[in-house]
């Protein structure tokens, strides 16, 4: 055993991962040259939840650090399940799973390319179309869905689209070359088949979105300085990131990207936990479009794509402001050589307005205090799209996930006097894009005050007419336990101001003895609108609520199940829930979906301003009063007496 003293939910290292890639090849389990294996995921097992808590009190525990990868030794539709401990230098399990597709792998994305570049068929596509330079023909490789069809059996494959660019650095979303789509085995580079449903005009105007197409540019805009000459008010140690009471440890993950663990808030002289963990554990982007180009468009993008995979290098000034701290991303690549992808997560703070303020009208006292948050967040670019997620925390003891939804809409081209149809927007000459949806799910493995939560779902409703309601008026709360996982299965309801509460079964109360809780307040969030016998329907089912509850099981992970690309539906959270298992006062976790329906606007070409969609975590009764009052004053402005308050 190798003797660590790095924290158990320590980020991977280079070493480490350069240790488990060859702790793989010296194993002897490949059955092809290990210079031919592909590592489609490399990342932390997850230490058992009691050995960190041990570790954070300060006991002596011996921490193995183990590494979880899948591992593909060829071509087929099947992968290895692969645990290394880097720590005793050894194989803990090497498991096969057969006809599941990890993934999309970008190399072969690349072998995609070069193999439709001269195929016969695709390049009589083009003629078609009066194509000459192929170089100039982007194809964008896609997750295939699945449909039953004969090309999916066995196979790793994709369906591709192209759009035609006048230049290398052109927007090809505004020349799409609708009606050709192409199937291709991944694995093997070949071309199964071209589907030309006939000739598209090309739209005739660009789309570009660089300033110097886009000019005059604005010349009223001031500079804006964010400063903070003594520094931030937060520190990172490792991944350890404390600020204003509030203490968590960031992680990265290839598939789910910006990971929290053990957040807590420190009140009383000790720290009182709140979440054990939070990630974006799926996504889906479901189109509304039957046509034969759009129908099966349906991509997930953590579990096809990945999120961490698809991870941006943060640049200060454009992506971030302020007083910075980053964060890198050290990730394996796909022949699980260590790589670092610097800056990938990026850390403020920003000032949010009044916090809390009075203006006592007998004494003539104001009392004013501002907000501001702590801000961890990154960036994905997967495709034509972009997500920025934003984890924030507030001074008051809340904490908030906003989704930050820009970049290209996927696009469709359109002939000279004919219309989109009901299921697109026109958005210039001759280009439309289809109605779809923006569907996420975070896996947020609760700890209100300890591991015995229990969630009651909890409306406002209207008394009824009557004695006790003479005048009409009155309302109030009506909280429902949620028993088991059938019975958690839930929609959000604005008419009712629905929320759900996270409630400390196991003995925790506040200064008016009663239990203490958070509650998850959900924005006006969309659900699956594809008809659950349908093929996304299926896939996607985690969508078609927006609250699940589970008791935790290290193996239940991802909403969608393990292996979401070309699976035929119903794994993930359908599976785990019809078990009916109960779910209160155990360590529990909540699965929320929201999102966005997107029904595209000429506004949002050639480039989508910022679509926001999110939640937040409220106490509620975690305190026995305000927490934010020990909050200093500001300072004010010119002409003011210097803070926030006075007579």
């Amino acid at each position: 055993m190798v003797v660590t003293t790095l924290h158990p939910l320590s980020t991977l290292s280079e070493e480490e991962i350069t240790s488990a890639r060859k702790i793989v090849f010296d194993s002897g389990r490949a059955v092809i040259p290990v210079k031919d294996l592909r590592f489609a995921y490399v990342g932390l097992f997850d230490p058992p939840k009691d050995l960190v808590r041990a570790f954070d009190r300060g006991e002596s525990v011996v921490v193995d650090r183990r590494v979880r990868m899948v591992v593909l030794q060829g071509p087929e539709a099947n992968v290895y399940e692969v645990v290394v401990s880097v720590s005793r230098g050894v194989v803990d399990s090497w498991e096969e799973v057969r006809d599941v597709r990890p993934a999309l792998q970008m190399e072969e994305a690349i072998h995609i390319l070069a193999a439709l570049y001269d195929h016969p068929d695709w390049v009589a596509a083009l003629d078609r179309r009066g194509i000459t330079d192929r170089s100039l023909v982007q194809i964008d490789p896609w997750p295939a869905g699945a449909f039953g069809l004969d090309y999916e059996k066995g196979r790793r494959i994709s369906r591709c689209l192209a759009y035609l660019r006048t230049s290398p650095d052109d927007n090809g979303y505004a020349r799409p070359l609708e009606g050709l789509l192409a199937f291709v085995d991944m694995g093997r580079g070949e071309v199964l088949e071209v589907v030309d449903t006939g000739v598209v005009p090309i739209p005739p105007t660009s789309g570009s979105y660089y300033p110097e197409d886009n000019g005059p540019l604005r010349t009223d805009l001031k500079p804006l300085a964010i400063t903070q000459p003594e520094g931030t008010s937060f520190t990172v140690t490792g991944n350890l990131v404390e600020w204003q009471k509030w203490s968590l440890r960031v992680g990265f993950d290839p598939l789910e990207g910006l990971m929290l663990y053990t957040v807590g808030y420190l009140d009383g002289g000790r720290v009182r936990p709140v979440l054990y963990k939070a990630s974006v554990s799926e996504m889906v982007v479901p189109y509304g479009h039957p046509g034969p180009m759009h129908h099966w468009k349906s991509a997930f993008d953590a579990g096809e794509w990945g999120l961490g995979r698809m991870a941006n290098s943060l640049s200060l000034g454009c992506d971030c402001l302020g007083e910075i701290v980053y964060l890198d991303d050290v990730f394996a690549d796909e022949r699980g050589n260590a790589r670092v992808r610097h800056n990938a997560i990026c850390m403020h703070e920003e000032d949010y307005g009044i916090l809390w303020k009075h203006l006592d009208m007998t004494s003539g006292r104001t009392e004013v205090r501002r907000s501001r948050r702590l801000v961890i967040s990154s960036i994905a670019t997967v495709g034509n799209y972009e997500y920025g997620f934003y984890w924030y925390f507030y001074l008051d003891g809340s904490m908030q996930l906003e989704v930050k939804l820009t970049g290209i809409m996927s696009t469709m081209g359109v002939a000279p006097g004919e219309g989109p149809g009901p299921h697109a927007n026109m958005i210039a000459p001759g280009l439309a894009a289809p109605y779809h949806q923006h569907l996420f799910n975070v896996r947020l493995d609760v700890e209100v005050d300890g591991v015995a939560n229990s969630v009651y779902e909890v409306d406002a409703v209207p008394a009824p007419l009557g004695e006790a309601n003479p005048y009409g008026n009155a309302f109030g709360p009506v909280s429902t336990l949620l028993e088991t996982e059938l019975a958690a299965r839930r929609r959000v309801d604005a008419g009712k101001s629905r929320t759900w509460k996270i409630v400390n079964g196991g003995g925790a109360v506040n200064g008016l003895g009663l239990a203490t809780a958070y509650k998850l307040l959900p924005a006006s969030t969309p659900t699956l609108l594809a008809d659950p016998s349908s093929t996304v329907g299926q896939r996607a089912a985690f969508a078609a609520h927006n609250l699940w509850v589970t008791p935790f099981a290290e193996d239940e992970r991802r909403a969608a199940g393990d292996y979401p690309n070309q699976h035929m539906g119903g794994a993930g959270l359908p599976a785990w829930t019809a078990e009916d298992r109960p779910v209160v006062d155990t360590d529990i976790v909540l699965w929320h979906s929201f999102g966005v329906t997107h029904l595209p606007r000429p506004e949002d070409w050639p480039v989508m301003p910022v679509e926001y969609t999110g939640f937040s975590l409220i106490p509620v009764g975690f305190f026995d009063r305000n927490p934010a009052l020990d909050v200093p004053s500001s300072a004010g402005g010119a002409g003011e007496e210097g803070h926030c308050h006075g007579g």
